[in-house]
């Protein structure tokens, strides 16, 4: 394993650490204390389902961890144009992940997302690393070594993992899987209010969120599916926090099993 890999590890490690040893009960030191289970959570769906929203919120929630794996797509796709890399060089572009260190920070605002050091939490949003992000991730052995990475970073549970693989790849046998999903013209307009997008440019990221959905469901692979037993919540006609209660009901129930 590369020194760049054990530090990414060591930022979830250390965190965890800190919020296990700040939220554990005090027990009589006579009797064991019973370990609280820490459930893995896959949440997937297509953009603008508001996945990366409703993790968020319950990972704060429930005082996990919050993993976005896309921020890990977005960052290596920022590298490649940085670095004047085609997005269709798989060669290039998993030697350019090896070669870079991309950390998730949780904060209480969402996580930070560094690359080599630097905070590129903003940068990652802009539409050229969006475009870029959605065709990185098509190459299956780029997929491979991030898939790698996400399985490390939340094996030992307590965490909340979204993306569009998570339930049918990175973890088939996690505790809760769901699946995200809204009508295409919802995601759209969602996606366009959450960038704060103007209305002559309106069409242009319509066009791009239906490309990107393309891609996502016919890539050879990790293609975007519901895992066969996911919860499939669709959110069309449902607010945010009505959203986060029925996924909230549903952890809650694995949590008193």
């Amino acid at each position: 394993m590369s020194r760049p890999l054990r530090c990414t590890i060591l930022v979830f490690s250390s965190w965890y650490a800190n919020l296990s040893t700040t939220n554990a009960p005090m027990t009589d030191q006579s009797s064991p204390a019973t370990p609280k289970r820490k459930l893995i959570i896959a949440i997937d769906g297509p953009a603008g389902a508001g996945k990366s929203t409703i993790a968020m919120r319950l990972a704060r929630k429930l005082g996990y961890v919050n993993l976005e794996s896309g921020a890990m797509y977005r960052a290596l796709a920022l590298k490649a144009i940085d670095k004047d890399v085609s997005f269709d060089d798989e060669a290039a572009l998993l030697k350019l992940a090896q070669e870079s260190r991309i950390q998730l920070e949780p904060s209480t605002g969402g996580n930070r997302t560094l690359l080599n050091g630097h905070d590129v939490s903003m940068r990652i949003r802009e539409r050229d690393v969006t475009e870029g992000a959605s065709r990185v991730s098509i190459h299956p052995r780029v997929r491979e070594w991030m898939v790698e990475r996400q399985r490390e970073m939340g094996i030992g549970g307590g965490v909340v993992m979204e993306g569009r693989d998570i339930g049918t790849k990175v973890f088939p046998d996690a505790d809760l899987k769901v699946f995200l999903d809204a009508d295409p013209v919802v995601r759209e307009q969602r996606r366009m209010e959450q960038q704060k997008i103007k209305a002559e440019v309106a069409a242009n990221v319509a066009a791009d969120l239906r490309e990107r959905d393309k891609r996502d469901r016919t890539r050879v692979t990790s293609p975007l599916v519901a895992a066969w037993d996911a919860i499939v919540i669709d959110s069309t006609s449902l607010s945010e926090d009505q959203v986060l209660e029925r996924v909230e009901d549903l952890a809650a129930k694995l949590l008193t099993e």
